[in-house]
């Protein structure tokens, strides 16, 4: 007998004349609420890497969307179908395995970001988010459009520049020439590289680089797309290999470069204030929990708007995974990202890589 025949069992034996009429209605109503309950199908997958917006009155692009993993998935699969690095995915989902998440496993996807404090123009990368932006030039009505792509930094000791450059030169199918100082530590670690590495799948810097007007710091591809969303390279900048190719053939020389070291951004959205916090880079010194409020009361001053509990970013600082989430939702992330909208484990609309299915 089904569970919904055993609820209506009693019916019959309270009412036998009229369960004949009862019990099939009742029956219907209770079919249908179980329709009802069952979850929605996943939606298909929204824009990860190309957003357009006003720079007048906005600051925050994407959405925060959620998959579930496949039998074969790794979270660097899965963050390299959706435009994320490495650092990025696994910090927004705490507990899961990176290697071994387990089909049906959700994971949060966090695609959307605060655009970092600097200049709408050109590239702009922030190291604490480990992520690159490239702001083309407005549209006649105002509107601009920004690309953006995970990127890999300077590990500890050999720290990727901050400040303003340009793109000074760019290289298909480039030559590695390894500075001294990195052919020193090679050697020292009995792994010798030679004087030049020729193009070619032992390449590091991958098929294409763009150099910046800081010697010996170049923006490029790699031959090690796992590292990308990682503090692994010698202070470049690195790039998924789809990355570096849309980057390459959308930039100019002299395209102008600012790298700053953000690890708490606020930005609007409509009437709406939102955080976004990283963890900071083991180099900096700056007391964030103190820093934090500071950022957001300059952020409620540009609005008019009186100032809120600091405790309410000291939540964010204090366990930074990288979400960008409105600044009410922030002492209930969990609940918040219940709601998130689920979607499909595929390419996101738009997407420039067809490696990964």
């Amino acid at each position: 007998m089904s569970a919904i025949s055993c609820l209506l069992a009693p019916l019959s034996l309270q009412w036998p004349g009229r369960s004949q009429l009862l019990v099939p209605v009742l029956l219907a109503l209770l079919q249908g609420c179980s329709h009802l309950s069952q979850p929605a199908p996943p939606l298909e997958p929204v824009a990860s890497h190309r957003f357009e917006f006003d720079p007048a009155t906005e600051s925050v692009v994407g959405e925060i969307q959620i998959v579930q993993a496949r039998a074969d998935d790794t979270l660097s699969d899965i963050a390299r179908r959706f435009n994320l690095g490495y650092e990025e995915i696994v910090r927004a989902n705490p507990g899961v395995d990176p290697w071994l998440p387990r089909a049906g496993t959700e994971i949060v996807l966090p695609t959307r970001h605060v655009l970092p404090d600097a200049p709408r123009r050109g590239i702009v990368i922030n190291l604490a988010a480990m992520r690159l932006y490239h702001f083309l030039e407005p549209a006649a009505d105002g509107t601009q459009t920004v690309v953006t792509h995970p990127v890999g930094i300077g590990r500890v000791g050999w720290h990727t520049p901050q400040g303003t450059t340009t793109v000074i030169s760019k290289r298909t199918d480039p030559t590695w020439y390894p500075p001294v100082s990195v052919r020193r530590e090679h050697a020292a670690n009995g792994d010798p590289l030679p004087a030049a590495v020729p193009p070619g799948p032992d390449n590091p810097l991958g098929r294409h680089a763009m150099r910046l007007g800081w010697t010996s710091y170049l923006i490029h591809g790699t031959n090690r797309p796992y590292g990308v969303g990682l503090r692994a390279s010698h202070g470049c900048i690195r790039m998924y290999p789809e990355d570096i190719e849309q980057l390459y053939e959308q930039t100019a020389i002299g395209t102008p470069v600012t790298i700053v070291n953000q690890p708490v951004v606020l930005g609007w959205r409509g009437d709406t204030l939102y955080a976004q916090a990283f963890p900071a880079l083991e180099e900096d010194q700056r007391d964030w929990q103190r820093e934090a409020p500071r950022l957001l009361t300059r952020a409620l001053r540009e609005r008019n708007m009186a100032p809120a509990d600091a405790e309410v970013i000291g939540v964010l600082v204090a366990q930074p995974r990288g979400i960008a989430v409105p600044l009410a939702t922030v002492q209930d992330l969990d609940g918040y990202l219940a709601g998130a909208p689920r979607v499909l484990n595929q390419l996101p609309l738009g997407a420039n890589w067809s490696g990964i299915d």
